[in-house]
């Protein structure tokens, strides 16, 4: 047998074997045949005892050797992160703050010794609280001067999807409901063989991180109160019968009226399984779209699903396996086979969302009338009383931006990993929501979310 037939036998009866291959023949032909057998490493005669060593330390090693590293690497990092989140005044470093606590947690989460991953969660809850405060003392000037604020939902079309827009070449918009910073890195891999990111960067979802408030806000441009006012047939407050978001298409059209936009606009929802597979079929169709905005909710019906589903709460306990079940879903989804499409046909890609999603933690007791909503991180009504100290008030809604849903309406929302909850039956809905993933509130998760532009490779 030669070589190659050697391995075949070895990985068909032993697949997981490593294998280390040592040859004189240095056709690139040979090497890919032993690279697509999954060999663990390749040498090329002659060989000497240093890289034998350093292939078997690679080999056998590899975990254990990155581990240590990434362990002494964080314990030098830990200092300046702690120090860093003492002295944080600016939007900008909190993007950055945020994007560096995300890059830790995702680096430990590989490690056996859950120890420092313990440590790095400690981190991310001190930084909630501070974040929190920021929030609330500085939301209201952005609201008030759009230009000395961060890009916020509002401003997201018209500062990143406009300026990228070309009448000869065709631009897919996917909003992910959803899809958090962490949840965005995790499946950013699995693009790269497709397109290449010319632009990674987050923004600020607008309060109440809800899908009724950010995302008609992000296709429209304009704020909720805005949206009541001068587009009312969009509308609906949160007492009100029947969808929330069944206008987005209008919404959209609207901007991209208000905008010139040159050439066609076309919108998708995707709720389900035959809806994507349809789409992909269809693909071909929008080729020649200025724009085609699809909506994707599949992340969001994950996080839904917890607070109902026993098995979805054991696959999503915490963040390190919500964010290994948004990888495994999206390798094997049709939103990834849609993504190649798109770039078969020559599509710009541009991903975004409207809002992210926290793990809740601590329950708020809340009282409200009939009228008061129902969403676990915010709340809008005219006779909400609660006693804790924790809840972030607003008694003048158009301050933010904010449509009044009657005389004195004011909204509480949640911060950190809080969620509210009424009197009746207290402790059984304590007890039913927490430990799910919620959003409407106050969070690094729910505010600061991606915006990604990718052109293809």
């Amino acid at each position: 047998l030669n070589g190659l037939e050697t391995l075949q036998i070895l990985k068909s009866s032993h697949p997981d074997l490593p294998v280390i291959m040592v040859t004189k023949n240095e056709e690139e032909k040979i090497m890919e045949e032993a690279i697509g057998s999954k060999i663990s490493d390749y040498l090329i005669k002659p060989v000497n005892p240093n890289q034998i060593l350093l292939s078997l330390k690679k080999t056998l090693n590899h975990h254990n050797l990155i581990s240590e590293k990434t362990s002494t690497n964080y314990l030098q990092e830990f200092q300046k992160i702690s120090l860093e989140l003492l002295d944080i005044t600016t939007a900008d470093a909190w993007c950055s703050f945020y994007k560096k606590l995300v890059y830790w947690q995702m680096e430990l989460q590989g490690l056996d010794d859950t120890q420092l991953l313990e440590i790095s969660e400690n981190q991310r809850v001190e930084a909630n609280v501070n974040f929190c405060r920021f929030i609330q003392k500085n939301y209201p000037s952005w609201i008030a001067n759009e230009e000395e604020a961060p890009l916020l939902s509002q401003g997201l079309f018209k500062k990143k999807v406009l300026p990228e827009l070309k009448e000869n070449t065709p631009t897919l918009l996917l909003v992910i409901d959803n899809l958090r910073w962490d949840q965005w890195k995790s499946i950013a891999p699995h693009l790269s063989p497709y397109y290449k990111q010319e632009e990674e960067t987050m923004y600020f979802s607008i309060l109440p991180t809800a899908t009724q408030y950010s995302r008609n806000t992000l296709f429209s441009g304009l704020l909720p109160a805005e949206i009541k006012t001068h587009l009312p047939q969009f509308w609906k407050d949160d007492i009100e019968e029947g969808g929330k978001n069944l206008f987005e298409e209008e919404l959209l059209v609207h901007q991209c009226n208000r905008f010139n936009v040159k050439g066609k606009v076309d919108y998708k929802k995707i709720t389900n399984l035959k809806d994507a597979k349809g789409l992909i079929e269809q693909l071909q169709n929008y080729k020649g779209n200025t724009l085609l905005a699809v909506v994707y909710n599949f992340v969001d019906m994950i996080s839904h699903a917890k607070s109902e589903m026993e098995i979805i709460k054991e696959l999503a306990a915490d963040d390190k396996s919500y964010r290994a079940l948004t990888e495994t879903w999206f390798k094997n989804s049709p939103l990834l086979s849609l993504i190649q499409k798109a770039k078969q046909l020559g599509f710009q890609l541009m991903i975004t969302t409207d809002h992210g999603t926290i793990n809740t933690q601590t329950p708020r007791e809340v009282v409200g009338d009939r009228e008061s909503s129902l969403n676990l991180r915010y709340k809008t009504g005219r006779n909400l009383n609660f006693s804790s100290n924790k809840i972030m008030q607003i008694n003048d809604p158009k301050a933010f931006g904010l449509p009044s849903q009657g005389l004195n309406s004011s909204y509480i929302f949640a911060k950190e990993a809080d969620y509210f909850v009424y009197p009746k039956n207290y402790n059984y809905y304590a007890n039913l929501f927490k430990n799910t993933y919620q959003h409407g509130g106050v969070s690094l998760e729910e505010i600061l979310i991606p915006f990604v532009f990718l052109t293809s490779k």
